[in-house]
């Protein structure tokens, strides 16, 4: 129903069934819409499955459209939302396989008692000629309507998927009618496939066996216990490629401050050589002055005693000659004055 729903949007469009009124109010819906399906803009959505089988969980309440899909992964956007919808069906998908899983422990804990289930009867010759010719009919006016809808005869395709929706009645009554029990030998087994949870008989013909493998069941669980795989293993991935690109950085931080802390140590050694050789010149400059004064008070030193030795001469001999002078207290004995003797 969900394909001839979608082949009819196409042709006709979404809003081909409102009334004037109804067009007025009416909002187009695009792909990042509450109304549109993130399972099926993801991937799949697990609504659609399972349909008309066992493990039917009914249709899917949002919109399944191919151009919004295509738009979707056209969008500048995609990236950002893809990973969120990703999670949504990961999340969904892993709800559905916990609760197969507990029906495949509950199987396996009936075979180990053995209370082996029945499988199911097979449909009779005359079913399955009438299934045969109801989903030939049904083929055919899905053809006509697509062809309606080609060259605009809205009314005339809408009259059709009517009739169409009547012999998927009758198909599904047809499917689900049981007028044979299928008596199953004692000495056949019952097997479980871990896949679908469903049971089979042990060591079955290959025809049965390949048939349930193709079905739509097995198929449906298939493809959702395979995405969970590959969702965990593109987690996991990313998580080992964040964590390898932390530790690069990391070890790129440690060279850099080694790098810089040599490089620290270099300039000090640089400045501590600086700094020895100015104190060097300092002292040499102080040597220098000191030698200097040395030299400048040895040269003083002579100076002065050529210069005592000169004139402290004469003085010395000038003062012997008056102290030999016979005049006392500053007065001169006269030449005339009379000499007495002692």
């Amino acid at each position: 129903m969900d394909l001839q729903r979608a082949m009819l949007d196409e042709l006709m469009g979404a809003d081909r069934n409102l009334t004037e009124e109804e067009r007025k109010d009416y909002k187009e819906i695009t792909w990042d819409s509450k109304e549109v399906c993130a399972y099926y803009m993801a991937r799949f959505c697990p609504h659609d499955l399972f349909v008309n089988t066992k493990s039917d969980i009914g249709p899917c309440d949002r919109v399944h459209d191919p151009k919004l899909k295509e738009s979707f992964e056209k969008s500048p956007r995609h990236d950002a939302y893809l990973a969120k919808f990703e999670a949504e069906l990961a999340q969904r998908c892993e709800k559905l396989v916990m609760e197969l899983d507990r029906r495949v422990r509950r199987g396996r804990e009936r075979l180990a008692q053995g209370d082996e289930p029945m499988p199911p009867p097979p449909l009779s010759a005359d079913k399955s000629e009438r299934l045969s010719v109801v989903e030939e009919k049904i083929k055919n006016l899905l053809v006509q309507v697509e062809a309606l809808g080609e060259v605009g005869k809205v009314d005339e395709a809408q009259a059709l998927m009517k009739k169409v929706d009547e012999l998927n009645a009758e198909k599904a009554l047809i499917q689900c009618q049981n007028d044979k029990v299928l008596v199953v030998p004692q000495e056949k087994k019952m097997a479980l496939c871990e896949i679908c949870g469903s049971f089979l008989v042990a060591n079955d013909v290959a025809e049965r066996t390949q048939s349930h493998i193709t079905g739509k069941q097995h198929i449906g669980y298939g493809m959702v216990r395979d995405y969970i795989s590959e969702y965990k293993e593109a987690k996991e991935k990313a998580r080992e490629e964040e964590r390898l690109a932390r530790e690069k950085e990391a070890e790129e931080r440690r060279k850099l401050r080694e790098k810089e802390s040599e490089s620290r140590r270099s300039g000090s050694g640089d400045r501590d050589r600086y700094h020895d050789r100015d104190r060097e010149r300092e002292r040499d400059r102080h040597r220098d002055r000191e030698r200097s004064r040395e030299w400048n008070g040895r040269g003083s030193r002579d100076d002065w005693r050529t210069k005592n030795g000169r004139d402290g001469g004469r003085d010395r001999h000038r003062d012997r000659s008056r102290s030999c002078s016979p005049v006392r207290h500053g007065r001169r004995r006269s030449s005339r004055s009379p000499v007495h003797p002692y």
